[in-house]
């Protein structure tokens, strides 16, 4: 019998992870090597007595070896970024606010050191009607069309409504995708914190998407996560994060919790050959400095601390020389690319790097309100109290946590 269109399955797979041949698993299912064969390349759809032989022959459920690829459940769902045209769209899903947010996994967002698995592809574009009907689907080749729908920039805009993807999910665990909790995030302990809460709820899902502090409160603001992480200080007020939180949630209500003070400062070469213990050095020994983006809180570390010292920011070399994330500092420290960067003491040790304290800074979790009584979120708050995490951060060094899970403010 040919087999069903929407009939897959993952014959081939198997059998050569085991070491078997065609006739090998012939032999011991009792069917043709033909039958095999023609099962593999999707040309014969066996029937329940062969498939049953087939499963107990190696070792595994039916359902392994056999799917119907319409059992897939498929979910419209909003992209958190624009992606390039007739790019295959590898996508995180995730429940935030009411609606289905997909993550693109394209570049770094598809690592973290592993490749990130998917929760689904990407595999139609949803247009809103111009002339305000209902949405209509274009089925693209590749996947193109969906840099048309976006804003160039990715930025200052409202998610509802626009770039919208059909996603056909690869499995059926509809239970995970609603147990994630989704963190914007520059800090490297989040991860930590995301493993060993998984360990204590099994059923709950962590995502830790990247983004600098500001870019973490936009994505927050834009329904994009459910906590935003920032260590942003606002020399005119002496405040951490609250007026920065103010201005950008825009009158919606939010809860700071801190989790932690970590200290910021010079990461230098291991022994600091160069001698610097301050920012005047750096342009007094004409060092090379790697810098973060715009928004990230090292980088307005850096620049208040010049400022202080009245120093032009062009008068250090490689000022304008851009990094995305504070491992990225540390690698360009040990690689040469830089004499210093801006991070915490906690990636110091971990690259055995030399570090210049220059600031201590607190990072604080932001919450919408309304995600507060979420059992996800719950859960994963309810773990800053535990030994488990608590451990975890006292041994990288760097961190003061006596305040963790401590609600810092409320706007």
């Amino acid at each position: 019998m040919k087999q069903d269109s929407d009939l897959r399955n993952n014959l081939k797979s198997i059998r050569t992870r085991l070491g078997m041949s065609q006739q090998d698993l012939a032999n011991i299912a009792s069917v043709t090597r033909q039958t095999i064969s023609g099962v593999e390349s999707g040309q014969y759809a066996p029937s329940v007595a062969i498939t049953l032989r087939l499963a107990k022959a190696l070792g595994c459920q039916v359902e392994d070896l056999f799917w119907l690829e319409r059992d897939l459940p498929e979910i419209e769902a909003v992209l958190a970024k624009p992606v390039s045209n007739g790019q295959q769209l590898r996508v995180s899903m995730a429940r935030v606010g009411g609606q289905w947010i997909a993550y693109p996994l394209i570049g770094k967002d598809a690592f973290r050191q592993d490749m990130i698995p998917a929760d689904g592809e990407a595999v139609a574009v949803v247009r809103q009607s111009s002339l305000g009907g209902f949405p209509q689907e274009e089925l693209p080749k590749g996947f193109p069309g969906i840099s048309k729908l976006s804003n160039p920039k990715g930025e200052g805009t409202s998610l509802t409504g626009t770039n919208k993807v059909r996603v056909r999910l690869l499995d059926d665990n509809l239970d995970t995708l609603h147990n994630t909790v989704v963190i914007a995030g520059c800090a490297p302990v989040i991860s930590l914190w995301a493993r060993a809460t998984e360990r204590w709820h099994p059923q709950l899902r962590v995502q830790y998407n990247f983004a600098n502090s500001m870019a973490a409160l936009h994505s927050l603001c834009r329904g994009e996560a459910h906590i935003a992480g920032m260590h942003l200080y606002d020399p005119e007020t002496g405040e951490y994060n609250t007026p920065f939180v103010r201005d950008v949630l825009a009158g919606r209500e939010a809860v700071l919790i801190t989790l932690g003070v970590w200290e910021e400062g010079l990461l230098l070469k291991s022994g600091n050959p160069m001698g610097i213990r301050t920012v005047n050095d750096l342009v007094a020994g004409g060092a090379t400095i790697v810098n973060r983006e715009i928004g990230s809180g090292s980088r307005m570390l850096l620049e208040q601390t010049l400022q202080k010292e009245q120093i032009p920011f062009d008068a250090v070399q490689g000022f304008d020389n851009i990094l995305k994330s504070h491992q990225d500092v540390a690698q360009a420290v040990v690689g040469g690319v830089a004499d210093a960067g801006m991070s915490t003491a906690s990636v110091a040790t971990a690259f055995g790097l030399g570090f210049i304290p220059l600031h201590q800074s607190r990072y604080d979790l932001v919450i919408l309100k309304k995600y507060l009584e979420e059992a996800p979120v719950q859960q994963l708050l309810s773990t800053l109290g535990h030994r488990m995490v608590h451990s975890q951060f006292e041994i990288l060094g760097g961190y003061d946590i006596s305040k963790i899970g401590e609600v810092v403010a409320t706007v």
